[in-house]
């Protein structure tokens, strides 16, 4: 429980006591002299005060803890003996002759059942009042501990991106140095980015657009050097709106599932088709390629990539998304559609 969440059961008990206390003296005080009033309002509510928080604090947790039941219940009677027998006495010593009566001196049923009736509903009272932030408290340690789990999931699902999507790059570098030595100059300078990016914005919960859009380019750029050979390739984004953010690394799988299943060096007519569009309120990624008839057919279950970005989709997004996933013999089309925060 924070410091926050203390201070305010802190006040909310002392607001309590100050304002019924408030309430008894004026009721008392219109009967009675200032200085009897007040004698009155102390012995009787001073103990009901003791009882209260000696209750609240060192009984309670034998029942919600220890679960002590017997304990429990011959602490209670003890605690109940001492204040009635405490406050007889002070009464009798405070208040004998003071009102004309005998009922302060003496102990008889009615008197007894009286205090035990009266502290019992405060203790009642402030016992509700622990229920009800041990209730606040629990409710607030369950939404961070699911929090933590969501984002100990997240970052376990971009740790797996990661060094996927880095083997790949690591793995185009070295064909690159091979057989083109003149483009690796262009090739570092780009995975430079790309590493930075991976380093200093993946952990973030969400980044700003464009700085996905850039490392999406990098990308891009890196795979058309890669392949060496003349394939159609379209990055629109001309109807976007860049002052929003989304989660970093949730749009790349998609393009690197085209470019697995939809390019290479054997097929002639190779083609990825990428639409980005956003508003204030939504984004929609679309992403096309042609079948690569050299691989096996691709299914919904397209490779470890969208498995993996469909669990972070359902973390972050939860049901404010959707997935479409459209095969067929000739194409490959995946369009995501994403309700912003």
């Amino acid at each position: 429980m924070n410091n926050v969440n203390k201070r305010l059961f802190l006040v909310i008990h002392i607001a309590f006591w100050v304002l019924f206390l408030s309430f008894k003296f004026i009721d008392y005080n219109q009967n009675l002299q200032t200085a009897v009033a007040l004698k009155l309002l102390g012995v009787q509510n001073g103990f009901n005060i003791i009882a209260s928080y000696v209750h609240y604090f060192f009984l309670l947790p034998l029942v919600f803890k220890s679960k002590s039941y017997g304990k429990y219940l011959l602490l209670f009677l003890l605690l109940m003996f001492v204040v009635i027998l405490g406050r007889t006495q002070l009464e009798a010593i405070f208040f004998d002759k003071v009102f004309g009566t005998d009922y302060y001196t003496k102990i008889d049923f009615l008197r007894v059942f009286n205090i035990f009736w009266t502290t019992t509903s405060f203790i009642l009272f402030t016992s509700l009042m622990k229920f009800t932030k041990d209730k606040f408290v629990l409710e607030g340690e369950k939404k961070t501990l699911e929090n933590e789990k969501l984002n100990a999931e997240l970052n376990y699902l971009k740790a797996q991106i990661n060094p996927h999507f880095l083997f790949n790059t690591l793995h185009n570098l070295n064909y690159l140095t091979q057989v083109k030595s003149d483009e690796a100059t262009e090739v570092i300078v780009k995975l430079s980015n790309i590493m930075r990016y991976m380093i200093y914005e993946s952990d973030k919960p969400l980044v700003p657009l464009h700085s996905e859009i850039a490392y999406l380019r990098d990308y891009l750029d890196l795979e058309k050097i890669r392949l060496n050979k003349s394939f159609d390739l379209t990055f629109d984004t001309s109807e976007v709106d860049f002052d929003i953010d989304i989660p970093p690394l949730i749009l790349i799988p998609f393009v690197e599932n085209a470019f697995k299943h939809g390019v290479s060096d054997a097929n002639d007519k190779s083609s990825i088709c990428i639409k980005l569009q956003s508003t204030k309120t939504d984004l929609v990624f679309q992403v096309e390629n042609s079948l690569n008839k050299h691989v096996e057919r691709v299914s919904e279950r397209s490779g470890f990539g969208l498995e993996n970005v469909k669990k972070r989709l359902d973390l972050s997004y939860g049901d404010q998304y959707s997935l479409d996933i459209s095969p067929s013999a000739e194409d490959f089309r995946v369009t995501l559609k994403l309700e912003l925060k």
